[in-house]
């Protein structure tokens, strides 16, 4: 009998590194990503793809009303951007000289920390 497990796929992209957006409305904006949701495969970056969304009025927010918040964004239409270099780069995994997986940038052929 095969097992199936709920194994939280591999991303490239972490909660602090700096992004850039190559699809969509916010196409060629960049911002540092606030967090990673890993089983929807998006990230929330900070200050884009702002949406109005409404609130009813709660023990936290008594007056309600309508708030802007940043909506994730899918992992694919962003790039990560290399700290080095500061433009736009392919993420790979490889082992370091400690045996460690870390990611590299494929423009550079960098490690990426």
């Amino acid at each position: 009998m095969e097992r199936k497990y709920n194994k939280q796929p591999k991303l490239n992209i972490k909660t602090g590194d700096q992004v850039k957006v190559i699809a969509g409305d916010e196409r060629g904006k960049t911002g540092v990503v606030k967090k990673v949701l890993r089983k929807e495969h998006r990230v929330i970056v900070e200050g884009l793809n702002i949406v109005k969304k409404h609130v009813k009025p709660s023990a936290q927010n008594p007056q309600g009303g309508i708030i802007e918040m940043e909506a994730p964004i899918h992992i694919s239409n962003v790039m990560l951007i290399d700290p080095k270099t500061g433009e736009p780069t392919r993420v790979g995994r490889r082992r370091d000289e400690n045996g460690k997986l870390r990611r590299y940038s494929k423009k550079t052929n960098e490690f990426i920390d």
